[in-house]
């Protein structure tokens, strides 16, 4: 039931980056992939993050019945990125906000 509900908050954020014409058809380079810094700051946009690590990794997670985290605090970093958009990313942080609250 818990994967479940985890998995069904992953496949709306895809669709909201889709939606929003955030979602990228080639990924980064592997160097971007690679950084040790939190959500990959230095090298990818959030949006980035999410596709290519976040989504994938908690999948891999629930997919493989391992342990999922027990913590997630996307939401400040999700709302400096949305401040710097144009689009409305409200949904956006709505999804994130409840991604947070189901690892909190």
């Amino acid at each position: 039931m818990r994967n479940e509900q985890i998995s069904s908050l992953l496949t709306e954020l895809e669709q909201e980056l889709q939606h929003l014409n955030m979602w990228e058809f080639s990924p980064p380079s592997a160097e971007s992939l690679t950084s040790t810094e939190p959500f990959c700051v230095d090298t990818l946009a959030l949006n980035q993050w999410l596709q290519w690590i976040f989504i994938p990794r908690l999948r891999a997670l629930i997919e493989g019945s391992l342990p999922l985290p027990s913590n997630c605090s996307i939401l400040p970093i999700a709302e400096e990125f949305c401040g710097q958009q144009s689009a409305d990313c409200t949904k956006l942080l709505i999804i994130i906000t409840k991604i947070d609250q189901y690892f909190s």
